[in-house]
C-alpha cells in the first residue's frame, strides 16, 4: 500500500518537528516538511495526498500558495494553519478552496490531526464510489453486455453508440429475454449522464392506479394511507436516465399525463400544486408493435412519435445463427467459474441441437438451458443428452408455464422427466433434485393408483 503523504509548510522549525512528530504516529503517513511556499510548490510533482500550510510565510503568502496548489491540482486538499484568528480571513480562504483554516492555540495539533483523518476517510470514500463506477462502466460495456458477432448484433453495437452519444429518448422493441434493459444500462452508462441515476421502472408490475403516484411521487394526504411525502422514480433520477419498460402495458389516462410531462419538462406529485423540474433522459422499452397499438386505438399516437427517438429493435435468438454456440460456451464457462467446475467443451452434435432449437425464452432461456446442462453433466464435455429444453418449455418450442398447472403437476412433470432420463434411479434423482427419496417413492406409488 502506499503511503499517505502530507506535506507541512512551515518556517517555525520547532513547531514542524512537533507536528511532524504527531502525525507520524500513524505509520501509514509519510511526512515531508518545508520551510517556504515555494520549496513546496517546487515538489507538489510528488503528489502529496493533503498539505497543512502555514498563513505567514518569509517568502510567499499562505493564500498564494493555495492558489498555486490549487492551479497544480484543485483535489488537493489544504488545511490553512494561522496564529491569528481573523474570521473574514478564513471565510475568504474556505471560499478559495482551503479544506479547513485552523487557529494555533493548545488544540492545534489534535484538530490537525482529526482533520486529516476526516481528509483521508473522504478521499477514500471518493476512491470507493469512482472505483465502483469504473466497475459498473466496464460491466456494461457493449461487448460485455451483447456477446455476438452476428450482423444483427454488430448494428445493435453501432446503435447504442450513437443513443449513448446524445441524449435523445432512445425506443427499445424486442421479444422477452432479449436483454432490453441491459442496452439501456449500456447507453446510460456510456452517455454524459453515467454519474447520475439509473432507475428503472417495469410498468406492467404496477397495478393501473397506482403508476402515477410511483412516477410522479405523491404528497403527504393526498389519499388515504398517504401519511408522508413519496419522492416519485422521474424526481429520484433527477438529471440521470429513467428506464420505462412495458411501456406498451400503460393505460390511456397514464399515458396522457406521461406525455405533458415530456412535452413541458415538468410535473406535479399526486396531491400537490408545486412544479417540479424532469430533468432526466428517457429509455422506454416493450415486447409489443406500439405502432399496432396505435391503429388499435390502445396508444396514443402523439406519445408514440414522442417516444419512439432512436429505435433500437433487438433481434431474437433464433436469428442470430452462430451467436447461439457463442453465448452457450460463455454462459457454460461462467457458471463453471462461479460454481468452482472444470470448464467444459459443448460437442458438435450437442451445438447442432443448440442451433436446431427456437428459443421462444430467447437469451434468458439459453442462459438457464446451459446453467443446468453442466449440473447435469459427469463429464467434461457436454453432450446432446445434457442439453434439456424441456426444463423451459414442452419440446416443442412452446412455454410449458402457459399451461397452467398446479405445483404438484409440475413436480410430477420434472421428477417424471429426471426418471426418465436416468433409467428409474429414485436415488441418483433424488440427489440431483435435492429432494427425499420417500416423497419420489409416494409420488410413483400415487400413479400406479391412478391408472388402476
Amino acid at each position: 500500500m502506499e503511503p499517505y503523504k502530507i506535506f507541512i509548510v512551515e518556517d517555525n522549525v520547532w513547531y514542524a518537528d512537533i507536528l511532524e512528530y504527531q502525525l507520524n504516529l500513524n505509520p501509514d503517513y509519510e511526512v515531508t516538511k518545508f520551510v517556504t511556499g515555494k520549496e513546496c510548490l517546487k515538489n507538489l510533482y510528488k503528489h502529496p495526498s493533503v498539505v497543512t500550510l502555514d498563513y505567514s510565510l518569509p517568502d510567499i503568502s499562505g493564500r498564494e500558495v493555495l492558489a498555486e496548489i490549487k492551479k497544480y491540482n484543485p483535489d488537493i486538499p489544504v488545511v490553512i494553519i494561522s496564529g491569528q484568528e481573523d474570521i473574514k480571513t478564513a471565510v475568504k480562504l474556505l471560499k478559495e478552496g482551503a479544506y479547513d483554516y485552523i487557529v494555533k492555540d493548545k488544540d492545534t495539533i489534535e484538530r490537525i490531526w482529526n482533520a486529516i483523518n476526516n481528509i483521508r476517510e473522504t478521499q477514500k470514500l471518493r476512491y470507493e464510489i469512482s472505483s465502483l463506477k469504473e466497475e459498473v462502466r466496464k460491466k456494461y460495456e457493449f461487448s460485455n453486455i451483447i456477446k455476438g458477432n452476428s450482423p444483427a448484433i454488430k448494428s445493435i453495437f453501432n446503435l447504442i453508440e450513437k443513443a449513448a452519444g446524445t441524449n435523445i429518448t432512445v425506443s427499445i422493441t424486442g421479444e422477452t429475454g432479449t436483454g432490453k434493459e441491459l442496452v439501456a444500462k449500456a447507453i446510460h452508462y456510456h452517455s454524459p449522464k453515467r454519474n447520475d441515476p439509473f432507475i428503472a421502472v417495469n410498468v406492467s408490475a404496477i397495478p393501473k392506479e397506482l403508476v402515477e403516484s410511483e412516477m410522479f411521487g405523491y404528497e403527504k394526504g393526498a389519499f388515504t394511507g398517504a401519511n408522508s411525502r413519496k419522492t416519485g422514480k422521474f424526481e429520484e433520477a433527477g438529471k440521470g436516465s429513467i428506464f420505462l419498460d412495458e411501456i406498451g402495458e400503460m393505460d390511456l389516462n397514464m399515458q396522457t399525463k406521461l406525455l405533458r410531462a415530456i412535452q413541458e419538462k415538468e410535473f406535479t406529485r399526486v396531491g400537490g400544486n408545486k412544479l417540479q423540474k424532469m430533468e432526466a433522459r428517457v429509455i422506454v422499452a416493450t415486447h409489443r408493435n406500439l405502432a399496432e397499438e396505435v391503429e388499435n386505438k390502445t396508444f396514443r399516437a402523439d406519445l408514440y412519435y414522442r417516444l419512439l427517438g432512436l429505435p433500437i429493435k433487438l433481434p431474437p435468438l433464433r436469428e442470430r445463427g452462430n451467436d447461439i454456440i457463442l453465448l452457450a460456451a460463455y454462459f457454460a464457462e461462467q457458471f463453471c467459474l462461479e460454481n468452482n467446475i472444470n470448464k467444459k467443451s459443448i460437442s458438435s452434435e450437442a451445438q447442432k441441437k443448440l442451433l436446431s432449437y427456437n428459443y421462444p425464452g430467447n437469451v434468458r432461456e439459453l442462459k438457464a438451458t446451459m446453467e443446468l446442462a453442466v449440473v447435469m453433466s459427469n463429464a467434461d464435455t457436454l453432450y446432446d443428452s445434457d442439453i434439456n429444453f424441456a426444463s423451459a418449455t414442452n419440446g416443442s418450442g412452446k412455454n410449458f408455464l402457459n399451461e397452467e398447472k398446479t405445483m404438484c403437476e409440475y413436480e410430477k412433470m420434472i421428477v417424471d422427466y429426471f426418471l426418465n432420463k436416468y433409467n428409474n434411479n429414485v436415488r441418483l434423482v433424488a440427489q440431483k433434485l435435492d429432494m427425499g427419496k420417500s416423497k419420489i417413492y409416494m409420488m410413483l406409488k400415487n400413479q400406479i393408483v391412478e391408472k388402476n
